[in-house]
């Protein structure tokens, strides 16, 4: 059975539906802006399930108020980094720590690798599985495009 017949990477919101256009990301950056959250903009080329720590492209915005601000970040990290993923991330600073609240994919490689289930067999026939991310068979800068 298939469970993502895409073939992309899931990762955050939306991440199973087409890509979002920059206008339906600024309806979301708005909806996140009219809770108080604080928007960053994040890059890697590796996109591993358990590589939650991207690189951050600037710094987190707290103080803005307008989507516009975080567009021209976006786009500006799009430029600089074409053919990397490139996510959003809203912060919710209400209960005095920042957490997590909106994450979503809003740029992407043209080929997306993807990722191999590697199955090791342990002591007394137990069996120990890890995630193989195929991009990082490549160096980096030279993993995609």
């Amino acid at each position: 059975m298939m469970t993502n017949p895409t073939g992309r990477v899931t990762q955050g919101q939306f991440s199973f539906l087409p890509d979002l256009t920059d206008e339906e990301i600024a309806l979301q950056i708005d909806y996140g802006l009219q809770r108080g959250f604080a928007w960053s903009v994040e890059y890697t080329d590796d996109p591993h399930p358990r590589n939650t720590y991207w690189e951050m492209y600037g710094m987190p915005m707290f103080d803005l108020r307008d989507a516009a601000g975080v567009l021209h970040e976006l786009r500006e990290c799009r430029k600089t980094f074409p053919h990397h993923y490139i996510r959003l991330m809203a912060f919710d600073s209400a209960r005095g720590i920042e957490s997590i609240a909106m994450s979503f994919i809003v740029n992407r490689p043209v080929d997306e690798p993807g990722f191999g289930l590697v199955r090791q067999e342990g002591e007394g026939r137990s069996m120990r599985y890890t995630v193989h991310s195929y991009a990082t068979d490549r160096p980096e800068a030279r993993r995609y495009g």
